[in-house]
């Protein structure tokens, strides 16, 4: 009994293998016959697309059909055939205009050169004028000179302002090196604890480390010292080795207790005292060793000495 069972299945197995090859067989048919029709060159490729009215009455009346419908479909096709013939009349003669429009003109002739041309004066005159000449003319009529164009950029004005610039200032630099080397008189006093004060004749444009060398020729204690080892206070205010008397002279450069600029002594002698008006005295600078001021740094005066900062405002001198 079973095994009657299991042959059945085989049965119905097999059956429907072969039901699944057949289908395959036929879509491969198919596809054969499809490919086949693509390759072979189509029939109606070279049949005219436009029927004929019997062809068109032919196609629309198949079978019997009743006479007052066959008489319709005529009229409607030879209507329809109408105008289409007429659309297409009308094409040809838009065509025909078209054509006519583009044709060129026919050349005439002109006897435009036998007349004498009249004789313009102005012409002739610009004729004899240069291109310059002619063209300041034009400038001339153009312009309107009483406008004001000092806001517009002009080449020439601005050449002629640097121009000038560059004059002035080569004329102020030379002004500046004359006034440096006119001679200053400088009255000073070697400080050791007193003073000894004496002079020197120096350049406006002499450092200050050139007018120290100078003092050290003076006195014979100092001869040993280098220029390195002095300095000059002037107003209670140290100033460097590198700052030149012209510096001070041309900023009118003040210390605190009087000018920087002033290198004379002189007090100021008044008859009715002013406490609103600045006293216009000068007080000799000081030659001082360095180890003496570094020993003595914390004493009255050096106390109040500072080094000379050129962005520090000292206060207001009013005497020039």
């Amino acid at each position: 009994m079973s095994t009657s069972k299991a042959e059945g299945r085989r049965e119905d197995a097999l059956t429907k293998q072969r039901d699944q090859m057949r289908e395959e067989f036929e879509r491969q048919k198919k596809n054969l016959i499809n490919e086949t029709e693509k390759a072979r060159p189509s029939t109606h490729r070279f049949v005219g697309q436009h029927d004929s009215m019997e062809d068109s009455l032919k196609n629309s009346t198949v079978g019997l059909v009743h006479l007052e419908e066959f008489q319709q479909k005529r009229k409607e096709l030879e209507e329809a055939k109408a105008r289409e013939a007429a659309r297409t009349n009308e094409l040809k003669d838009d065509i025909k205009k078209v054509k006519k429009r583009k044709k060129a003109p026919k050349a005439t002739l002109s006897f435009a050169m036998d007349e004498e041309p009249e004789e313009d004066p102005i012409k002739e005159d610009d004729e004899e004028l240069d291109a310059d000449e002619r063209a300041a003319k034009r400038g001339k009529f153009r312009k309107n000179p009483n406008v004001d164009t000092s806001f517009l950029p002009d080449r020439e004005r601005e050449e002629a302002e640097r121009k000038e610039r560059e004059r002035l200032r080569k004329e102020w630099i030379s002004k500046q090196e004359d006034m440096k080397q006119e001679d200053v008189e400088i009255t000073y006093s070697f400080w050791d604890g007193s003073g000894h004060r004496k002079s020197v004749v120096c350049k406006k444009g002499d450092s200050i480390s050139s007018f120290l060398d100078k003092c050290r020729q003076q006195f014979p204690e100092l001869r040993a010292v280098s220029v390195d080892n002095l300095m000059y206070v002037k107003e209670d205010i140290i100033i460097p080795h590198h700052y030149t008397f012209y510096d001070f002279i041309i900023n009118k450069a003040r210390g605190k207790s009087g000018p920087l600029f002033n290198f004379d002594v002189h007090d100021d002698v008044r008859l009715l005292a002013d406490a609103t008006k600045e006293k216009d005295e000068s007080h000799a600078g000081k030659v001082v060793e360095r180890s003496y001021y570094q020993r003595n740094k914390h004493i009255f005066p050096a106390s109040r000495w500072e080094v000379f900062d050129p962005e520090k405002n000292y206060g207001k001198y009013t005497i020039a």
